[in-house]
Parts: C-alpha cells; sequence; structure tokens
C-alpha cells in the first residue's frame, strides 16, 4: 500500500483555470524533474507550485522518511477558492465588476514502484 504524501495551498491569489495550466505540464512526473520545469516556467502558478512541491517533499523526508529521489507526483490540482468582487466605476454612472479568483492547491506524492 503505497503511502499519499500531501500538501496544500490555500486560497492562493490566482484563479484555478492560470494554476491548472501549470498543474498540467509537472502531472505524473518525478519529483526533481518537476522541480526544474516549474524553475524555470515563467508563471505566477509555477512561483507558488514551487514552494508547494518544496512543502511536500519536506513533509517526506521529515515524516516518512522517504528519499526525494524515489517520488513522483501522483495527483496535482487547483480548485476554485472563493471570488472576491469588487467594482470599478465606468462611463454614465455605471460600474464594472472585476472578479478576484483563488484558488486552492494540492500536491499528492507517492513512492515511485
Amino acid at each position: 500500500m503505497a503511502t499519499d504524501i500531501r500538501a496544500t495551498l490555500r486560497f492562493a491569489d490566482i484563479s484555478a483555470q492560470k494554476a491548472r495550466l501549470v498543474a498540467d505540464m509537472v502531472r505524473g512526473k518525478p519529483v526533481i524533474e518537476a522541480a526544474n520545469t516549474l524553475k524555470f516556467t515563467t508563471k505566477k502558478a509555477a512561483r507558488l507550485m514551487e514552494k508547494l512541491l518544496g512543502s511536500a517533499v519536506a513533509n517526506a523526508e521529515e515524516n516518512f522518511g522517504v528519499s526525494r529521489d524515489n517520488l513522483v507526483i501522483h495527483q496535482i490540482a487547483a480548485d476554485e477558492g472563493p471570488t472576491r468582487k469588487w467594482r470599478r466605476f465606468g462611463a454614465r454612472g455605471r460600474f464594472k465588476p472585476l472578479l478576484r479568483r483563488s484558488s486552492h492547491l494540492t500536491i499528492v506524492l507517492r513512492e515511485r514502484e
């Protein structure tokens, strides 16, 4: 039975749609390869995922005694968080709604079989 090692970042200031683009790039890869991919990706979500992946690896090494060389990203998800609704005033006394979206990011690691 493989142990799931997880790390979660809640209320990240990025839309789930943008975060999923980065999540799809590293899903299923070994941890070291995924870390290199995230390091050289020029997106805000990549910085957030990189820190979250580091946290998940630290959890694996500290709590489960698993080496980072044997870890694979089993699941990675970017779910929608709450949306803050702001308003910007427009012409003729109207106002334009601004939706500030947030997301919840989750990474689940497993030991390579």
